[in-house]
C-alpha cells in the first residue's frame, strides 16, 4: 500500500485530483506488469480538504491504520509541513510533488534534515530568485509583493524573491510595498489602492491560485497596468477560468514544459496521459509522476517493504530518469532542478524560458 494524502475536496482540489490521475495511470502500468518485488500495488487515498490540520488526520489515518509503506503528498507546503511530525515519528517516507517551501524538509527551529520527507520539486530560495532575476531583466527597478499571509508557500517564496530581488538591485527601498492577505479573501481593493499609489514597474503575488486570479483580476479593474508575476501554483486551469483575459500577461515559474520534456520517461507520460485523460498534463501532474517513480525506484532498490529501507534507498536517488529530467536528490532530500518560466498567452500557459539549477 502506498498512500496519497492529497487535496480531494477544498480550494486545492485541482491539485490533488491532478496529482492521484497521475499516480493512478502509473500505478496501472506497473501492475501490468507483475508489479514491484513481486507485489502490487495499491493507492489508498486519504482527503486532507486542502487544510494543514486535515493532512495531519490523513497522515495519521495512512501510516496508523492503512499501514502504508510509503506516502505521496500534499502538495501544500503548509499541510505537508504539518503533516511531517506523523510520517517522521512512524518512519514513513513522505514525497510532496510541490510543496516548496524550504520547511518541508528541513526543521527551521534546528537545522536539521527531516529524515523521512522528501520532495519531487524545486524549492523557493530557487524559484524566489528565479523570478527576481526575471523581473530585473524585464527593466524593473521597483516591486510590490503581495503574499498570502496564512500560507506558508506564499510567505516563504516573497521572503526569497525580495530578498534576490534587492540584491539584484542593490537598493533596500527597490521593494516599495509588501501587502498581506489572508487565505480566502475575494476583495482586495484596499491594498491594491495603495499600490497604485506606490506606482511600482511589477508586483509580485505568489499565493493561491483563486485568490491570484482574483487579485489581478481587480488590480486591472482599478487600472493597474504593472506586470504580475507568481509561482508554480497558478499552474492552473482554474487560475485562467477566474482570472479570465486579465491574467493574460502574467508571468509564473514552473517545473515542467513540452519544450523540455526531452526524456524517455517524459514522452511515455505525455504519450499515455492524453490517451487516457484527453488533456494536457500540468507541471503538477508531471510532478505528482516523478514523485511516484522516485518512490517506486527506492522500493525497488530497497527489495523490502521495509520503511526504513525505502527511506535510505530513497535518499541515495542518483540521475533517475524522470519526467521533469533526471532526479538526483540533495542531503536535504530536494531535487536539483531547473526552473520554467511560463506566460497566459491566448488563454493558455506558454513557454517563455528555462533557468538551469545551480
Amino acid at each position: 500500500k502506498v498512500g496519497g494524502n492529497l487535496e480531494m475536496t477544498g480550494g486545492s482540489a485541482s491539485f490533488g485530483i491532478s496529482s492521484k490521475n497521475a499516480i493512478e495511470l502509473a500505478f496501472k502500468n506497473i501492475n501490468d506488469k507483475g508489479g514491484i518485488n513481486g507485489k502490487k500495488l495499491e493507492l489508498v487515498v486519504a482527503d486532507n480538504k486542502s487544510e494543514a490540520a486535515e493532512a495531519t488526520n490523513a497522515m495519521q489515518k495512512l501510516v496508523s491504520q492503512d499501514k502504508v509503506v510509503a506516502v505521496i503528498g500534499p502538495n501544500l507546503s503548509s499541510a505537508t509541513i504539518a503533516a511531517g511530525a506523523i510520517n517522521n515519528g512512524s518512519k514513513v517516507l513522505d514525497i510532496a510533488p510541490m510543496a516548496t517551501n524550504p520547511n518541508v524538509t528541513v526543521d527551521p527551529a534546528t537545522g536539521k534534515t527531516k529524515e523521512y520527507n522528501f520532495r519531487a520539486c524545486f524549492i523557493d530560495p530557487f524559484q524566489g530568485t528565479v523570478m527576481a532575476n526575471y523581473a530585473f531583466k524585464q527593466g524593473a527597478k521597483k516591486v510590490a509583493i503581495v503574499q498570502e499571509v496564512s500560507n506558508d508557500y506564499a510567505v516563504g517564496l516573497a521572503k526569497f524573491f525580495k530578498e534576490a530581488f534587492i540584491k539584484l538591485t542593490g537598493d533596500e527601498n527597490s521593494i516599495v510595498e509588501i501587502a498581506n492577505y489572508q487565505t480566502g479573501d475575494k476583495d482586495f481593493s484596499a491594498i491594491l489602492t495603495n499600490i497604485k499609489a506606490k506606482n511600482p514597474d511589477a508586483i509580485f503575488a505568489p499565493g493561491n491560485f483563486t485568490e491570484s486570479a482574483l487579485l489581478v483580476k481587480q488590480a486591472r479593474q482599478l487600472g493597474i497596468e504593472a506586470p504580475f508575476m507568481g509561482g508554480d501554483t497558478w499552474e492552473t486551469q482554474e487560475f485562467i477560468d477566474v482570472g479570465g483575459k486579465d491574467v493574460e500577461g502574467v508571468a509564473l515559474s514552473t517545473a515542467f514544459d513540452r519544450e523540455k520534456a526531452t526524456t524517455p520517461e517524459a514522452k511515455k507520460f505525455l504519450d499515455e496521459y492524453v490517451k487516457e485523460y484527453k488533456g494536457e498534463p500540468s507541471a503538477l501532474t508531471a510532478m505528482a509522476y516523478d514523485a511516484y517513480l522516485i518512490a517506486i525506484d527506492g522500493i525497488k532498490r530497497a527489495g523490502s517493504t521495509d520503511t526504513v529501507k525505502i527511506r535510505d534507498a530513497i535518499a541515495a536517488t542518483k540521475d533517475l530518469e524522470c519526467v521533469t529530467g533526471m532526479t538526483t536528490l540533495d542531503k536535504n532530500g530536494d531535487p536539483i532542478k531547473g526552473a520554467v518560466i511560463k506566460t497566459v498567452k491566448d488563454g493558455k500557459f506558454t513557454f517563455l524560458d528555462f533557468v538551469e539549477a545551480k
